[in-house]
């Protein structure tokens, strides 16, 4: 397969277990979990064989409701958890022929600094609160092998500039900023090495819908003109709407539909997307 014909990610069955299973709900029994928990053994089923591909400058939606595995998903994505078992692969690295799930932490590492970056619903996960704006990103860069003080500050200022952060204010710390300022700091960082792969979480939950515009805004703006590729996690299908070109819906840790945005939006087929349609309209 040629390159430019390669996914940027492709995952093919990943299962994320809480617990180690039991005769009820291991292999072909899992029909028997309560949703996506076995009542027999307590084990939680949060990723069950999620398999998708997401192309160059492509927008991938995930949609669900709180507990459908989506940022499950991420964590394990960004190697924040150890899936318990399937394969990732990404085409920048390795040509796209190591699943990057069973590499050493290590090399987990190099990927998330070289080849991802993640915003996360909550940015306390992502940003130091007491250093300055600046120094976030500094620390990204530094944990991919840069050195030179200069150009580092050269491009936190670019970025910062770049997500509508005044210049005054890109040395002063997160902690005295709003919560919209916060998730642009944390796009910002998550940019800085300019990663073939965006991750972003539920990154407008708990703003006020006039900040969750503007940081959606500027996401579809960098998106189209970094042509980066991107995974957006959301509870919203609105947020989805605006800013994904295909959607995988899920629901009890598995994916239960998947298609064209605009597709599922005007021809939902499951009766939980109807029902997420419907709460749309």
């Amino acid at each position: 397969m040629e390159e430019f014909e390669q996914p940027v990610l492709s995952v093919n069955k990943l299962n994320k277990l809480y617990g180690n299973g039991c005769v009820n709900c291991r292999g072909s029994k899992r029909n028997r979990l309560l949703k996506n928990y076995c009542p027999i053994c307590g084990t939680v089923y949060a990723c069950r064989d999620i398999t998708f591909e997401v192309h160059a400058g492509e927008i991938l939606g995930v949609v669900g409701e709180s507990g459908s595995g989506k940022s499950t998903m991420m964590e394990c994505l960004y190697f924040d958890q150890e899936v318990s078992s399937g394969e990732a692969y990404i085409c920048s690295y390795k040509g796209g022929k190591t699943n990057v799930f069973a590499e050493s932490s290590q090399q987990k590492r190099y990927i998330r600094n070289h080849m991802m970056g993640k915003v996360y619903q909550n940015p306390l996960l992502s940003l130091k609160m007491n250093f300055s704006s600046l120094g976030n990103i500094a620390e990204k860069l530094i944990s991919a092998g840069n050195r030179n003080v200069g150009m580092m500050e050269a491009r936190g200022e670019e970025l910062l500039e770049h997500v509508n952060i005044p210049v005054y204010r890109m040395k002063e710390a997160p902690k005295n900023f709003s919560g919209g300022m916060q998730q642009r700091v944390q796009i910002a960082k998550a940019l800085s090495n300019n990663p073939p792969l965006l991750l972003l979480d539920e990154v407008t939950t708990g703003l006020d819908l006039s900040v969750q515009a503007s940081v959606l805004d500027l996401i579809k703006t960098i998106q189209r003109e970094l042509k980066i590729t991107v995974v957006i996690v959301s509870h919203d299908l609105g947020v989805i709407r605006m800013l994904a070109d295909r959607t995988i819906v899920m629901l009890d840790g598995k994916i239960i539909e998947h298609g064209l945005t605009d597709q599922i939006l005007e021809d939902p087929q499951h009766s939980y997307t109807q029902k997420l349609v419907q709460s749309l309209l």
